[in-house]
C-alpha cells in the first residue's frame, strides 16, 4: 500500500483529475468485491443457510461504511504513535476540504478515505465463510462493529500508517497480505475456537448448494480484485500500478492451475470449486507481494499458493475445526504465504527497493521483517478476535439454538428462504400424478 510517508516528486503534488477518476473507479471494483464474496460463500452453503451468507456480507457494507466515517479512517491513517492512530478533523470528515489532497499524492483525502473504506468493509465479511450456518445475525452485526474497531483499524495502522510500527520496520504489504487476509483468516480461527463446530460436522453431507453460483462470485472477485490491487499504489504515474495489474493476473491464473493439479493429482478430478478457491487463493497471496516481484516471480507465488492452500483446507478434518467454507485454508495460509515470499522474490525494481533471498545481495533481512509482520497480526488478531467472541457469547449469545440451526438459519433469522420451490410443479395437474389406473383384462 502506498504511503503518505513517500513523496513521489520534489515539488508540491498538484490535484490530477485522471488518478483522482481512477481512483474512484477503483473503490466502486473493490466495493463490487463485497456482493462477489456473497455469491461466492453463499453458493458453498447449504440451501438453508443462503440468504444468511448473502446478509452477513452485506451487513458488514452498512455499518462498517458508518464506522469508518466516523472513527475508523481517522484511527487507521492519522498520526499519532506507532500502534494506533488520529487525527480529529478527520472524525465525521466535516471537516475536509474537497479538494485537499492525501500527502504527498495528487488525490484528494476523500478519495483515499473511500478507497480504504472499501478495504475495510470486506475484511470482516471475509471472516464469515468460517462460521456459516451457525451464528446469530444480531451477534455477527455486533461482532463487526467491535472487530473493525479493536482488530482492523489498529492493524491498518501498523502497516499502512505513515507512523505505524510495521510500515516503519519496512514490512511489505501492497494491498492487505496482513492487514486483510492473514488478519480476517487469524480472526476467523479465533472465533471458530469459542463458538464451535456445526451440528454433524464430519458426518451429514455439507455440500456447496451451487457451484454456478460459487463461479460467479469468483468471477466478481476476480474482476474487482483488479481494483483492490492495481489501485494501491494511488495513481498510475509510474507503472507499478500497472505491474501490480499483471501480476494480479498471472498470480491468479497459476495459482488455479495448480490446485487444480494437486487435486488430480489427489482426488482424481478437476473441479469446479477447485478452480474458484485457487483463484481466489491466487489473488490473496499476490495481493502483499505483486508491486515488489516481478511477473515470473509472480506465476511462482501463485503456484506456491495453489499447492499450499489446497493442502492447508483438509487439515481442519485432522485438527477437527470447523471452518466451513475454508477462510483459514485459503485466506490465513495465502496471506502467510504471499507476504513471506516477499522475503524470496522482491526485485528490488518496484513498489520498494527491498531484495529478497532470490535478488540483489541474497539477504535474509527483507524475509526477517517480513516474519515479524506476519507473526504480529497473526497472534493479536487471533487473541483479540477470540476474546470478542467469548464476550458476545456471553452475554447476548453468538450461536443459534441447535433445532434452528437444524432446520435452517434461513428461515430462524430472516424469516425467508433462497428458493421457492412451491410452484415448481411445472403445470402438472394432480390428476396426472395420481396412480395410473388399472385396466381390467379379459382372460
Amino acid at each position: 500500500m502506498a504511503s503518505a510517508a513517500i513523496t513521489l516528486a520534489a515539488e508540491a503534488p498538484k490535484l490530477s483529475s485522471a488518478n483522482t477518476g481512477f481512483m474512484l473507479i477503483c473503490s466502486a471494483l473493490v466495493l463490487l468485491m463485497t456482493p462477489g464474496l456473497a455469491f461466492f460463500y453463499g453458493g458453498m452453503v447449504r440451501v438453508k443457510s443462503t440468504l444468511n451468507m448473502l446478509m452477513m456480507s452485506f451487513i458488514s457494507i452498512g455499518i462498517v461504511t458508518i464506522l469508518w466515517v466516523l472513527y475508523g479512517f481517522s484511527l487507521a491513517f492519522g498520526s499519532s504513535n506507532g500502534f494506533i492512530g488520529y487525527n480529529s478533523d478527520w472524525l465525521g470528515m466535516s471537516n475536509v476540504g474537497l479538494t485537499e489532497l492525501w500527502d504527498g499524492y495528487t488525490i484528494p483525502i476523500f478519495v483515499f478515505m473511500v478507497f480504504q473504506m472499501m478495504f475495510a468493509v470486506i475484511t470482516p465479511a471475509l471472516i464469515s465463510g468460517a462460521i456459516a450456518d451457525r451464528v446469530k445475525f444480531s451477534a455477527w452485526a455486533l461482532f463487526v462493529a467491535l472487530w473493525l474497531t479493536v482488530v482492523y483499524v489498529p492493524v491498518a495502522h501498523w502497516v499502512w500508517g505513515a507512523d505505524g510500527w510495521a510500515f516503519k520496520l519496512g514490512v511489505i504489504d501492497f494491498a492487505g497480505g496482513t492487514a486483510v487476509h492473514i488478519n480476517a483468516g487469524a480472526g476467523a480461527l479465533g472465533v471458530i475456537l469459542v463458538i464451535g463446530k456445526r451440528v454433524g460436522f464430519k458426518r451429514d453431507p455439507m455440500r456447496p448448494h451451487s457451484l454456478p453460483l460459487v463461479m460467479l462470485g469468483c468471477g466478481l472477485l476476480w474482476f474487482g480484485w483488479f481494483g483492490f490491487n492495481a489501485g494501491s499504489w494511488l495513481g498510475n504515474d509510474d507503472g507499478v500500478g500497472a505491474l501490480m495489474f499483471v501480476n494480479t493476473q498471472v498470480a491468479t491464473a497459476a495459482a488455479m492451475l495448480a490446485w487444480l493439479a494437486y487435486e488430480k493429482i489427489r482426488h482424481g478430478a478437476f473441479t469446479t470449486l477447485g478452480a474458484a478457491s485457487g483463484a481466489v487463493a491466487g489473488l490473496v497471496a499476490i495481493t502483499p507481494s505483486g508491486g515488489a516481484v516481478s511477473p515470473l516471480g509472480a506465476i511462482a507465488v501463485g503456484a506456491i499458493a495453489g499447492v499450499g492452500c489446497a493442502a492447508a483446507v483438509g487439515l481442519k478434518y485432522r485438527f477437527n475445526i470447523d471452518d466451513s467454507l475454508d477462510v483459514v485454508g485459503v485466506h490465513m495460509v495465502g496471506g502467510i504465504l504471499g507476504s513471506l515470499l516477499i522475503g524470496f522474490f522482491a526485485t528490488g525494481k518496484g513498489q520498494s527497493a527491498a531484495t529478497g533471498v532470490f535478488y540483489g545481495d541474497h539477504s535474509f533481512t527483507q524475509l526477517w521483517k517480513q516474519f515479524a509482520g506476519v507473526g504480529a497480526v497473526l497472534g493479536y488478531s487471533l487473541v483479540a478476535s477470540a476474546v470478542l467472541a467469548f464476550l458476545i457469547d456471553k452475554t447476548i449469545g453468538m450461536r443459534v439454538t441447535e433445532d434452528e440451526e437444524v432446520a435452517g438459519i434461513d428461515q430462524a433469522e430472516h424469516a425467508e428462504t433462497a428458493y421457492d420451490f412451491s410452484g415448481a410443479g411445472g403445470g402438472i395437474g394432480t390428476s396426472a400424478l395420481a396412480a395410473p389406473e388399472t385396466k381390467k383384462v379379459d382372460a
